[in-house]
């Protein structure tokens, strides 16, 4: 009988640790943010901002390489020049796209949430 309860106590303390160890596991994994995954402030719906507007077309990239100029307009590849839908890409820079559709122009920015600002000119080392 005394090793029955012994070896019942062995089983309880074994299971008590194991279901520790899963609970401190999984909690970890939990505390740990994806590396990968772009600051909050890239999306301002989960900043607490305004949600992002879905109507219209989206810049969700740019594509600039030996002499070669596209984008991806809401999933769409559009090359300098090509069209997507009625409008017409005629600018395209590392952070905008500038469509024409007739007279009307419309400037798509790659993060609409930032503008974008000269960093100040570098000050002279004295002990150069």
């Amino acid at each position: 009988m005394a090793e029955l309860v012994k070896s019942f106590r062995h089983a309880m303390r074994a299971a008590g640790f194991a279901g520790c160890m899963l609970f401190s596991a999984s909690t970890a994994a939990q505390a740990l943010p994806d590396p990968t995954r772009p600051p909050d402030a890239l999306n301002p719906a989960q900043a607490g901002g305004a949600p992002a507007a879905t109507a219209g077309p989206v810049l969700q990239s740019v594509l600039i390489a030996h002499g070669r100029k596209a984008a991806i307009i809401s999933g769409k590849e559009v090359p300098l020049n090509g069209k997507f839908g009625n409008a017409r890409v005629i600018s395209i820079t590392e952070t905008e796209v500038v469509l024409r559709e007739g007279r009307k122009v419309r400037k798509l920015k790659l993060f609409p949430a930032f503008e974008m600002q000269k960093a100040a000119p570098r000050r002279a080392q004295e002990n150069e």
